[in-house]
């Protein structure tokens, strides 16, 4: 008998006896798993899973599938390239039985996705997060927190085509003055064109050169 079952967002047609690589599953290696959402066991077909069927496997192994070479390249005057690596977690597990029905009183754990358990975790600590109570800054403290942010700022504004909410951007990067902006060399103004996402505004509205003009003001 055979049946085509669903994991992990992929379909597999499997037989008893049949090893898998499937997504990474929350089981350790020797523990059986059953997986439920089983779309056609043997001539039947379901709508679209196969009532009260499953497919038991054994887990042999948490492994990592080969790895894949993500490489981006931007060409502009100042590009910019990124190498990003990445090795897929995955499970093997050995089929070991079909059923075609009694999956649900079996007591066999389910197969679940071990991203499902980590996300299940960050909930939870979110959800206790929301619900512990949050203490309030005393209001001085919330009077005196803008000034001491503008300390010693320029006015970045003043830069051609930069708002707020540029202005925001910059502060949250460390850029604070005229200085630091007329101070930047090539690399760095490819590093923060990457980093927020500028699209080559810094050349274009030449902050550099009105940076300078500012200094040389002061």
């Amino acid at each position: 008998m055979f049946a085509v079952m669903k994991t992990g967002g992929k379909q597999y047609r499997v037989e008893a006896g049949d090893v898998l690589r499937v997504e990474k599953l929350a089981a350790d290696a020797g523990e059986t798993v059953q997986f439920n959402e089983i779309l056609m066991v043997g001539s039947k077909i379901g709508t679209p899973l196969v009532a009260d069927a499953g497919v038991q496997a054994t887990v042999i192994d948490q492994i990592k599938g080969d790895k894949v070479i993500n490489f981006v390249r931007r060409r502009r005057k100042h590009s910019s390239k990124r190498t990003v690596g990445h090795r897929q977690q995955l499970t093997l597990v050995r089929v070991t039985e079909i059923l075609e029905k009694g999956a649900g009183k079996s007591g066999v754990k389910a197969a679940v996705g071990g991203a499902g358990f980590a996300a299940a975790a960050t909930a939870a600590v979110a959800t206790a997060a929301a619900a512990a109570p949050k203490a309030e800054a005393p209001k001085a403290a919330k009077k005196e927190a803008p000034k001491a942010a503008a300390a010693g700022a320029d006015d970045l504004k003043e830069l051609s085509g930069v708002g707020p909410a540029l202005e925001k951007k910059l502060h949250a990067a460390g850029v604070t003055t005229f200085a630091q902006v007329a101070a930047w060399t090539e690399e760095d103004v490819a590093a923060m064109d990457e980093k927020l996402s500028f699209k080559g505004r810094i050349e274009r509205e030449g902050w550099i050169e009105q940076a300078k003009a500012k200094v040389a003001e002061a």
